[in-house]
């Protein structure tokens, strides 16, 4: 199936869903047979509940991960960290380009923004180079402002109340 418009989502906000939600158009992409590549950008480590499911999705669910295990130093960070996130954008730009995916997903690619670890210029690029007849996703907090204008569609989740807050930690399924 092909996309007769595709348009450009963000999902960004302090609250959670971000991810979640970029994965409910996978799921939902994926199940009307439509290829589906997400990028994770700052997420080594895992496996998480979504890199399982993806092999069970296959092939119309691909998830690429890129990062080291551990948080990015937002300060300083590590070269490695910059060589993931920029093994991310050539993913990006492959999977847009090839014509094989009808949704490509940049999950946490504005948080890669706001560390410094991509250049906003170049996600802008990235933008400005999608095909009509693909949807991109764009997720992460603190979406930058060119990012935001650039968008056709914007969601900001919003914390109003968080379990983390009274010392629940990431549970399996859950959160990973």
């Amino acid at each position: 199936m092909k996309l007769e418009k595709g348009l450009i989502q963000v999902y960004t906000g302090n609250g959670k869903g971000k991810t979640t939600a970029a994965l409910g158009l996978a799921l939902r992409a994926a199940g009307r047979k439509m290829n589906v590549c997400m990028i994770q950008f700052m997420k080594g480590g895992g496996p998480y509940g979504e890199h399982l499911a993806a092999s069970m999705l296959a092939p119309y669910l691909t998830i690429i991960r890129t990062g080291r295990e551990g948080r990015v130093n937002r300060e300083s960070p590590d070269p490695e960290d910059v060589r993931e996130a920029r093994a991310g954008v050539a993913h990006a730009g492959q999977a847009l380009s090839d014509g094989k995916y009808g949704v490509v997903i940049l999950d946490e690619i504005n948080g890669a923004i706001a560390c410094g670890l991509v250049q906003v210029d170049e996600v802008i690029c990235l933008m400005e180079s999608k095909p009509s007849d693909v949807e991109l996703v764009l997720t992460g907090r603190n979406a930058h402002e060119r990012i935001i204008a650039a968008a056709d569609l914007v969601t900001e989740m919003q914390e109003i109340k968080h379990y983390f807050r009274s010392g629940v930690v990431a549970r399996m399924g859950i959160e990973k």
